[in-house]
């Protein structure tokens, strides 16, 4: 089958041309859009006068949780750093001793920090951490006009103390491990610990609230 070259008939966009009628309605085509939508109701969310609702699942500012006796979650593994693509997580681990327990087993996370310039929310350092120690919330008011507030401290991720939780360092749960502790298994201070506590630090607020588990409820 044979193939003929283009005519400059067949090159040529003077038949694509609009004619008298179409280049009269032209300019009011253009604004068809716009027309359309200002006869529709209006949608603009009157934020921060109304809050936004957020979906239940929405990645916002994380949190760094407590076990119910008040002891962290977080063990300094550093496994959210290096899950995280942005790199904006920076983490610094230390030695719990039997006078500076932070958190059950061997380690806890002395140092955490949360670059929100470059967190992109995508969640995998919350797949990645062992202990459910790292979640996120639904906060997302996060702006700020100094770039320096935006690297959150562990003091502003570390969730606050729940009325029954004792205020750490203190102890773990006599005869428990990490691993009961991971099962769930602590979910009250025990009189043991808040007596350690009120030895050492009398003045503690934590004391006040404190709610103890009964030794034959263990």
């Amino acid at each position: 089958m044979s193939r003929r070259n283009p005519t400059p008939e067949d090159m040529s966009f003077e038949r694509d041309k609009p004619g008298p009628i179409g280049e009269f309605l032209a300019p009011v085509a253009g604004f068809g859009v716009s027309i359309r939508s200002f006869f529709r109701p209006v949608v603009t969310e009157q934020y921060p006068k109304e809050k936004a609702v957020i979906q239940p699942r929405f990645h916002g500012r994380h949190h760094l949780n407590r076990y119910p006796d008040g002891l962290e979650k977080c063990i300094g593994c550093e496994l959210c750093a290096w899950a995280c693509p942005a790199d904006a997580i920076y983490v610094e681990a230390g030695n719990n001793s039997p006078e500076e327990q932070y958190s059950p087993g061997e380690r806890y996370g002395r140092t955490y920090q949360i670059n929100y310039l470059r967190c992109i929310f995508c969640g995998m350092c919350m797949e990645a951490c062992p202990t459910r120690a790292l979640t996120m919330s639904n906060e997302f008011e996060l702006a700020d006009q100094h770039r320096e507030n935006m690297i959150y401290e562990k003091d502003q991720i570390l969730v606050p103390l729940q009325d029954g939780m004792l205020a750490p360092p203190h102890p773990m749960v006599e005869g428990k491990t990490d691993g009961d502790y991971y099962r769930g298994e602590v979910v009250a201070p025990t009189q043991a610990q808040v007596e350690w506590v009120a030895e050492r630090r009398p003045d503690d607020p934590s004391l006040k609230t404190v709610k103890v588990l009964e030794e034959a409820g263990q």
